[in-house]
């Protein structure tokens, strides 16, 4: 449940002026992994955080290196289902849902020889809450007080209240080595010790990182591959030239403008498979014009969401009409997803052109700021042209990650009334409508600041609250039958999650949960080279 790529570590790099790589050579793409070194050279498109503590890891990309060296208590499979892991079975619930007791799995060990014991997994999820951590919002329902170990191999985790998606979201997190985390938490960081198939070597900032497969690990199967390299390249066509000129195994986030070319290449293969991430077009409600709900329904209707996905994404991507990504939906929620569809503001220039000159301020020029990625830069000048052609003359900023986040959250309309940025959830609309949503998260993941019906944030709480699926689907329909009238945020699309391969790499498929790409080993699948 990650924020797009920037984290803490970022600010903290810009402020005290170290640098922060924009992008990544494209020359510096490759080196000794290949075919034939049963080796994997993956190309992301962002360079990690470096923050490989899962305690406080918040970027998808971190987090991807973290789901290869860490193992979780449950671990999602190709449909977003829970499967265990270091856990023996499922969860034991007591007290109507805020007790659960996990069993753990016999023979266990982290890569340093340690067994992984009921400690690690208190220590785990408790820290988020204890340190506030960015992931305390995930974790903040665990009781710290009460969780605890019963013995080495059993933990008891209370919750504060009863939590509908417990099990769906928090038990699956990267249990840590509680001792060798809490004896240096600095340099844990940077050296982690996992319990999963790869162990973590080397890593250099904005450069690379190196695992190597876990010659003992503890579960079945063992990694095929002997080693993975990660590389990045923030640029679409630096990462489309070295897949096409055979400089990396594999590269991640296909460009839609690229697709027919790579899929056409001999010896190339392009994997894609649908996503619960979600895009948004976030509105100031705290000040400027975006404050009255008839500026931001002008706005909405002075351009063709479905158009512009059409247009710029293809295949690639889904339009959305609510915050609920479809693939969430689908997961037994059958939300009145038609009905939101037709209150959705759709394009209607005529519409626009009269709530913006009836509601605007005079002289009324707004900025909106958006992430250093092609799409959302061409989604901004859209909407910029077409408040341009309705009389009104919006700037468009592309900032970098680490000075967005900074600034999305002020609530000034100086810097910003529109924000367009991404949410890579999982499978409840909890961690949409929470995070992005209630007034807990103020300034924090969200900057619209919307304040909302009397009931708009209760019916978030009660829902998070409550165990019962069709009494928090009830809830959801209100909030969200609010956000659609309302439009503090507008919805834009969900991209699918895309994976390029030179036909060597077998087995490599997308995840459906961007932060399990590349799923290298699970009971579904072993990424190998081929070296024939």
């Amino acid at each position: 449940m990650v924020h797009d790529q920037f984290t803490a570590t970022r600010r903290r790099l810009l402020a005290s002026g170290a640098a922060v790589s924009a992008a990544v050579v494209a020359g510096c793409i490759g080196g000794d992994e290949g075919p034939g070194d049963d080796g994997l050279l993956y190309t992301q498109e962002v360079s990690p955080d470096g923050e490989f503590d899962p305690v406080i890891t918040f970027d998808a990309y971190s987090a991807q290196i973290n789901n290869l060296v860490y193992d979780g208590l449950y671990e999602y499979d190709f449909n977003l289902d829970p499967q265990p892991k270091l856990a023996a079975g499922e969860p034991e619930e007591e007290r109507d849902g805020e007790r659960y007791i996990v069993e753990l799995v016999d023979g266990a060990e982290f890569h340093n020889g340690d067994p992984v014991t009921a400690e690690d997994v208190v220590h785990t999820l408790t820290a988020p809450v204890e340190e506030e951590t960015q992931n305390m919002p995930t974790f903040q329902m665990v009781d710290v007080d009460n969780t605890e170990a019963v013995d080495e191999q059993t933990v008891q985790i209370d919750l504060e209240f009863p939590y509908g998606a417990f099990t769906e979201l928090q038990l699956v997190a990267n249990i840590v080595n509680a001792e060798v985390r809490e004896d240096d938490r600095d340099t844990y960081i940077t050296d982690p010790v996992g319990s999963g198939p790869f162990t973590f070597e080397d890593w250099t900032s904005d450069e690379y990182v190196e695992l190597e497969a876990w010659d003992d690990y503890w579960d079945d199967p063992a990694p095929e591959l002997e080693s993975v390299r990660f590389e990045a390249a923030e640029d679409d066509a630096g990462r489309v030239s070295q897949i096409l000129a055979g400089d990396t195994d594999a590269i991640a986030t296909v460009p839609p403008e690229d697709w027919d070319q790579i899929e056409g290449e001999e010896g190339i293969e392009v994997h894609r498979t649908e996503s619960p991430s979600y895009m948004y077009v976030a509105f100031n409600c705290n000040d400027g014009g975006t404050t009255d709900p008839d500026v931001r329904r002008g706005v909405a209707h002075a351009f063709s969401i479905d158009e512009f996905v059409n247009q710029n994404l293809g295949d690639s991507a889904v339009p959305l009409e609510s915050p609920i990504p479809p693939l969430v939906d689908e997961l037994g929620w059958d939300f009145p997803t038609d009905d939101w569809a037709d209150m959705s503001p759709g394009y209607d220039p005529d519409e626009a052109q009269e709530l913006l000159d009836g509601a605007a301020p005079d002289d009324w020029n707004p900025t909106i700021i958006v992430p250093p990625d092609d799409v959302r830069i061409a989604l901004g000048e859209l909407i910029a042209s077409r408040l341009d052609e309705l009389g009104y003359d919006a700037e468009v900023q592309s900032l970098d990650f680490a000075t967005l986040g900074e600034t999305y959250v002020t609530g000034d309309a100086d810097d910003y009334e529109m924000y367009i940025l991404g949410w890579t959830g999982g499978p409840d609309p909890d961690v949409y409508l929470y995070n992005l949503f209630h007034e807990d998260n103020e300034g924090i993941s969200q900057g619209h600041f919307y304040e909302g019906s009397d009931d708009f944030h209760d019916n978030i709480m009660e829902a998070r609250e409550t165990v019962d699926q069709d009494d928090r689907r009830e809830l959801y329909i209100d909030v969200v039958d609010e956000i659609v009238e309302e439009v503090p945020v507008m919805a834009a699309y969900s991209p699918h999650n895309t994976i390029a391969t030179q036909d060597y790499v077998r087995d490599l498929q997308p995840h459906p949960a961007v932060a399990s790409n590349p799923q290298l080993v699970s009971d579904e699948n072993n990424v190998s080279i081929d070296d024939g």
